[in-house]
């Protein structure tokens, strides 16, 4: 490990990296990794946590599955073992990327927070700045995510309730909440999961349902929903392919307007693509909300202390409370001097050419398409830098080869 100049005893220590500097061991930072060894490129990957996929490993509810058939989520060049399941767990997910991983040889340096990320224009070069160290390249490829940090909303009262209020991100099994009545506030896929798993262990969730929300069957003729849509999208317009959508989902779910349910007025997979918000596949929960096993509220007015008022003047009293309200990204607290992602840290061209700024910067998994988007990233980015890979032996050069 080389020294970049001369410093101070008390200033971090600085590396030259000969390959891309890689921001995140999630499975967008392995992806792109894994494609760049392919062509002969080395890279280092950066990790704020001790584990290579540390919001599957550290932030993810026990029963959790992939959503997708798990052809649809393998990411580029090893495929997932013949013995997984269509829907593989939590788990198993974690077993595949820690085995992809060791499959390429890819070697995080963990425990590396990145506290500031900016080019040096006098230099040519990216400057990014962990607690203890320097690290320097021509190229830096941003993999920390949409899911980078949980979304905290602002609720009125909140601070007065008087026992446990939990992200998704902290909560593991209802196993906790048994014979609580809980308030889930959010109905994306975290929610509903969320909120069945209450069932089965025999707590009383409430769902709040703050927005339009479209639910799907996960499955349609034993073809999962988004599989069939994929491929029906190579036939038909993106409109029919909604109505196609929607008119199965009434067969199969019956109206969910009915439910306290409203659908947004554009179709599934229109509505993904210009908001980001991915369809509800449903795995149990609707027969639960039907059964009225699960409540479902509208929108929570203010949290009192012992309960929550809701925007249809009920007022009701819990045990705990539950924010299924999703995740952001945290580009914009560590990223300076850039003006390519929007404030709320995705990049400002959309898909399918977000994954390339200036200067050689490059960013994966931020397509809101998925593990599919990651590969489609991860694939780009690679072949793009192989275009300018002029490897210098005069470097001295950290790398995970």
């Amino acid at each position: 490990m080389g020294s970049c100049k001369e410093k101070e005893e008390s200033t971090p220590m600085c590396a030259w990296v000969q390959g891309p500097i890689i921001v995140g061991a999630g499975p967008s930072g392995l992806a792109v990794s894994a494609c760049l060894s392919e062509h002969g490129i080395p890279s280092v990957i950066l990790e704020r946590s001790n584990c290579i996929a540390s919001l599957w490993q550290q932030r993810t509810y026990d029963r959790l599955k992939l959503h997708l058939p798990k052809r649809f989520c393998a990411l580029p060049l090893l495929g997932f073992p013949q013995n997984f399941p269509k829907y593989p767990t939590k788990e198993q997910f974690i077993s595949y990327m820690e085995n992809y991983a060791t499959h390429f040889s890819i070697k995080p340096k963990f425990n590396q927070n990145v506290q500031s990320a900016e080019f040096d224009s006098s230099c040519g070069y990216w400057r990014v700045k962990t607690l203890d160290m320097e690290y320097n390249s021509r190229w830096l490829i941003v993999a920390t995510g949409e899911n980078a940090e949980p979304i905290i909303p602002e609720i009125v009262g909140i601070e007065r309730f008087h026992a446990p209020v939990v992200h998704t991100s902290e909560y593991r099994s209802g196993s906790y909440f048994k014979n609580h009545k809980v308030l889930v506030i959010g109905c994306g896929n975290s929610g509903m999961e969320i909120s069945l798993d209450l069932c089965r262990h025999k707590a009383v969730p409430h769902l709040v349902v703050r927005n339009t929300v479209h639910v799907l069957p996960r499955e349609m003729f034993g073809i999962s929903s988004f599989g069939l849509a994929m491929a029906l999208l190579k036939l038909f317009p993106l409109s029919v392919v909604d109505k196609f959508l929607l008119l199965m989902s009434y067969f199969t779910l019956g109206n969910t307007e009915k439910l306290g349910l409203h659908r947004p007025k554009t179709g599934p997979m229109e509505h993904k693509n210009v908001t980001g918000k991915t369809p509800v596949l449903d795995v149990g929960a609707l027969s639960k909300i039907k059964s009225g096993k699960v409540k479902v509220m509208v929108g929570v007015k203010e949290i009192t202390r012992n309960g929550a008022k809701f925007m249809d003047g009920q007022e009701k009293e819990f045990d705990s409370i539950i924010l299924a309200t999703g995740y952001k990204s945290n580009v914009p607290s560590w990223l300076k001097g850039c003006d390519f992602f929007t404030k709320d840290g995705m990049p400002k061209t959309p898909f399918p050419n977000g994954w390339k700024g200036e200067n050689g910067l490059y960013t994966v998994g931020f397509t809101r398409r998925g593990l599919l988007g990651t590969a489609f990233d991860a694939n780009k980015i690679a072949k793009d830098i192989a275009d300018q890979w002029r490897p210098s032996e005069d470097w001295k050069t950290i790398s995970n080869s």
